[in-house]
């Protein structure tokens, strides 16, 4: 896809905060130890298609999703006096697990406000990380209200789950391990919900290898990110229409400013996929016990195998996995279907 930068006014360029290599080469540094360092797994499409896929597996980090790493590298970034004043956060799942992991080993309280249809298998692992857990309704505006109104009364601060540099920074690294992997590789496919993980890996891949494309992948039901990168601003999708999907993960209702920007700036596409889609994904990745992932985690493998018009044609491609936080009954479904 071609995207002219004209249409971008310089101004908010300026005004806009952009994350530099350096900052997620610092994120690197600071997660050592903490976030597992997950190594590409090579993947077999159908002997009809010629291009080879490697999966980037961050369902094996310890909360099993990747969001730890914008999690620690935020909390961790943080002031000693600002870490005494809690922190809270507002998530589907896989963020507020982040927060809770990073918010524990560092020593800092923590409270996670959750929408009321989030699975039982998120909150459940969230709350037994010691974190305090607030139930909303299911509309991510919703819970981000609400995690600004107890921030403004108690003085706690607050960890975005995705528009933030320093969010956006940890989950760059990522970008930086697959270019150590596989220098070679010409094509990358990222899940987007918010737009965290698609701006840090995007970014840190278009700072280090400029011919390297990068595409996101999200579901129909909430296509906000391809209609704003479309529109050239950013376009909102009513709740519950997003609500809808089986990605829980990526049921945001638009994508954070930040990371509009680094997409406008550094994403070459965004595809979008169907519910049926997904599963089918889910299915096949479900073979493999180190490749198991939950709906949100298998967006970028179902935008490999059935939207192979729509991307480029590039021979050496990585697809993120970007959690495996499934129930396990949803998963016995997925693989008799």
């Amino acid at each position: 896809m071609s995207r002219s930068l004209s249409v971008r006014p310089m101004v908010h360029w300026k005004a806009m905060p952009m994350v530099s290599l350096a900052e997620i080469y610092e994120a690197q540094s600071r997660l050592r130890g903490i976030a597992t360092r997950t190594h590409l797994i090579e993947f077999h499409p159908p002997k009809s298609d010629a291009r080879q896929l490697y999966l980037k597996p961050e369902n094996q980090q310890p909360i099993g999703a990747f969001k730890l790493r914008g999690a620690y590298n935020k909390i961790g970034s943080l002031s000693p006096e600002d870490r005494k004043r809690g922190v809270i956060t507002y998530s589907s799942g896989n963020h507020g697990q982040g927060v809770a992991y990073a918010a524990r080993a560092l020593k800092v309280k923590a409270v996670i406000v959750m929408p009321n249809n989030a699975p039982a298998i998120k909150r459940e692992a969230t709350a037994a990380l010691g974190a305090e857990i607030v139930l909303v309704g299911p509309g991510s505006a919703e819970r981000q209200l609400k995690a600004e109104e107890l921030a403004a009364q108690h003085g706690y601060v607050i960890v975005p789950p995705y528009n933030d540099e320093q969010i956006i920074a940890g989950q760059g690294t990522i970008g930086l391990e697959i270019l150590e992997d596989l220098p070679e590789v010409e094509t990358v496919l990222a899940p987007v919900g918010g737009g965290g993980m698609i701006s840090g890996v995007a970014t840190a891949i278009k700072l280090s290898r400029p011919s390297v494309k990068v595409i996101g992948v999200e579901p129909e039901l909430a296509g906000d990110a391809q209609a704003s990168l479309r529109a050239g601003k950013i376009v909102q999708f009513p709740a519950d229409e997003v609500s809808r999907t089986i990605a829980d993960g990526l049921r945001t209702q638009s994508i954070g400013p930040i990371n509009f920007e680094h997409i406008r700036r550094y994403v070459d596409d965004i595809v979008t996929v169907t519910e049926d889609e997904i599963r089918e994904a889910v299915g096949i990745l479900a073979t493999n016990p180190k490749t198991v992932a939950e709906p949100s985690g298998a967006v970028a493998v179902a935008g490999f195998l059935f939207r192979r018009d729509q991307l480029p044609k590039t021979k050496l491609n990585v697809a993120i996995i970007s959690g495996g936080n499934i129930d396990p009954k949803m998963l016995e479904e997925f693989r008799r279907g």
